[in-house]
This record gives C-alpha cells, structure tokens and sequence, in this order.
C-alpha cells in the first residue's frame, strides 16, 4: 500500500476521468451538478482546482495560509481538455505526495490548521470522488467508484463517522449527499484531519482508524518506528480506538496519538485518552515508550505536552493518571510531568494534574 496515498489519488483521477469521458460530449455548463450551485463545468474545474492547490500548499510549505495562486482553464477548452487539466493536476499531487517526507504538515483550516501528506492524499480523493458524483448525478449517470477509495477517506479524514453497510454509500451519508437507513440526514459537515501536538524533542500526531488499523495487527501504522518497535500498549490502544470506530463513538481529539523523534522521525511510543471527559470534566490519560526508547526524558515530555493541552480545553477541569504501585518508573515520570497523588490502594496508584 501507499502510505502518502499517492497511487489512491492516481486512481480516483483515473476513475474520474473514465466516468465524466463517457458524457464529455453533453452541455455540462446547461446542467446543475446534483445538490450543488455550481454546473456540472464548474465542478468539474473544481477538481482540478482541488489538486493543484493540495499539492501547491504540500510543495510551499505553506503554514499559515493557502499559496496565493489559482487555475484558470484556457478560453475555449472543451469538456474533453477540463479532463486533461483533471488528469494532469492529479498527477502533480500524486508527484508531491511521493517526495514530501512524511513528517511536514501545511495548511489547511480543517479542524486544526494543518494535514500531513496523507490527509492532503485523503481530501484530494475525497474532492475527485465526491464532485464526480455531483456531475454524473446532474447529468443522470450512474456513478460508483472503487470501495477502497471511499475507505481511503473514511478512515483517515472521517474518524467520528461509523462505518457503514458499504463504504460509498457511507461517504455519501457523511457528506449530505445520500441516505443510510437508521441515521438521519446529514445537513452540515466537515472532515477532520488528525490532530498533531508538538513538543520539545517529539511531534505527538494523532492515530487516524486507518493508522490504528495497520498498529492493531502487528504493522507500524504508517510510522517508523525505533527497532523495538511498537509496546504491547500501544498496539491494545490501537484495538480499543478501532473499537470505539467501529461502534460510532470515537472522539478524535481524546483518542491516541504516536510519540514522534523530531531528529530522526522514528516513533518512540504511544500516549492518549481513555475516552472524552467525563461530566466533572475529568479525563484519563495513559503512555507507554518503546523498550529502546526508555531512560530519555520521552515519556514525561510527551505527558507534559498531552496534559497541557487537555486543561487548555474549556471541556477539561483536570487530567488523571493511574499507575501499578510496584512501576517505580512510571510513578517518577507522572510526579515529574506535575501530578499530585490523590489516593489509590493495593492494586493502582492514583495521580490528578488540575487546571
């Protein structure tokens, strides 16, 4: 697989263009394009539009703002030579996405700021599948792109969206274009590009359900990790972030996220939320480091920086921590990181950080 997403994005294109080919020859201007305002010419100038500016922000760096440039298709191209800019502004994000290292994240205003190459790969597919869909429906074409496209998107830039019967209809759903029996109707939406949280020496970045998949079942989740690999922790915290997918109840933001080396990109470990606060606006934290990646300072680092932000939340009153009373280790990191025991008996010690 792709982890950047680059032969994802190559394929919704091509798709694209197979499926919007077949009816170049209609007046795609005298035609709304399904639920939208634009015609089915513009949406389909949309998505070029799309692509060339994923991989403008993913090639400037861009960190603070879109790259101040835009696409106009020439006077007098046809239906037929839009495709072309299609197939052409697809392929330069797939080209970007192949050499961007997989550490630099860009802009973007969705939820937090900034993706990473992958959520830049997920949103372009999502672009090309979705608005292919509005010209086809306007234009009265059935339309259905590959599964493992839609589930592309879905487990990367819809984490809070349970997984529905098929992944198309289900992307459909989320984004109001469709039904899905037993939900209601979706009216306002935005996907969610994970959460990264920097630190001194590490990069906390969210684990998005696909990433949690790969770490569940003995893989590295799209991160390279130290030679020890992932802790047996972190992997069961990959299990219960799926689990919580699965049944619809994730809550992005308070789920896990892995400890990134910033010198080498290597990841060292994991830490996150054992679920959303609760309604005194306590929330549990837990954190285990790679057995090569112990004895540096990492783990009080990132519990610091994961803590901080939690009581930054106007949600959070403050964070608890719990510890076996023989993890001697465990204990000094938590009193490191600020917290205050609280109480605890035989079987755990109790630790509270407020606000």
């Amino acid at each position: 697989m792709d982890i950047a997403g680059a032969q994802q994005v190559e394929e919704a294109v091509a798709d694209c263009v197979r499926a919007l080919g077949a009816v170049a020859d209609q007046d795609w201007r005298a035609v709304r394009a399904g639920r939208l305002e634009w015609d089915c010419r513009r949406t389909a100038e949309h998505i070029a539009e799309d692509l060339i500016s994923y991989a403008g922000q993913l090639a400037g760096r861009a960190t603070d703002a879109y790259v101040p440039f835009d696409i106009t298709l020439d006077d007098g191209t046809d239906n037929a030579g839009a495709l072309h800019v299609i197939h052409t502004t697809g392929a330069l994000l797939a080209a970007t996405l192949r050499t961007t290292p997989r550490a630099v994240r860009a802009f973007h205003p969705y939820p937090f700021r900034h993706a990473g190459r992958t959520g830049f790969a997920a949103m372009g597919v999502a672009e090309v599948l979705l608005h292919t869909h509005d010209v086809t429906e306007g234009l009265g074409v059935a339309y259905e792109p590959p599964a493992a496209l839609a589930e592309f998107v879905l487990t990367r830039i819809f984490p809070e969206v349970m997984p529905g019967p098929a992944p198309w209809p289900t992307l459909l759903w989320a984004t109001g274009r469709g039904d899905l029996p037993g939900r209601e109707p979706v009216t306002a939406w935005r996907w969610s590009n994970n959460l990264v949280i920097p630190a001194d020496r590490l990069t906390l970045e969210g684990v998005t359900p696909a990433a949690a998949a790969g770490l569940a079942v003995g893989g590295g989740g799209g991160f390279t990790w130290v030679d020890s690999g992932p802790y047996d922790g972190t992997r069961d915290a990959a299990g219960a972030l799926l689990k919580a997918y699965g049944a619809g109840v994730l809550r992005a933001r308070w789920g896990m996220f892995v400890l990134v080396r910033r010198e080498d990109d290597r990841a060292v470990g994991g830490i996150g939320f054992h679920g959303p606060p609760d309604e005194d606006g306590r929330v549990e934290i837990g954190y285990d480091l790679s057995p090569e990646a112990r004895g540096h300072g990492y783990a009080t680092e990132a519990l610091r920086a994961l803590s901080a932000w939690a009581l930054e939340q106007p949600e959070v009153t403050s964070v608890f921590a719990a510890t076996e009373p023989d993890n001697l280790p465990s204990q000094a990191v938590i009193r490191r990181a600020g917290f205050t025991r609280t109480g605890g008996g035989e079987e755990e010690f109790a630790y509270e950080l407020r606000r």
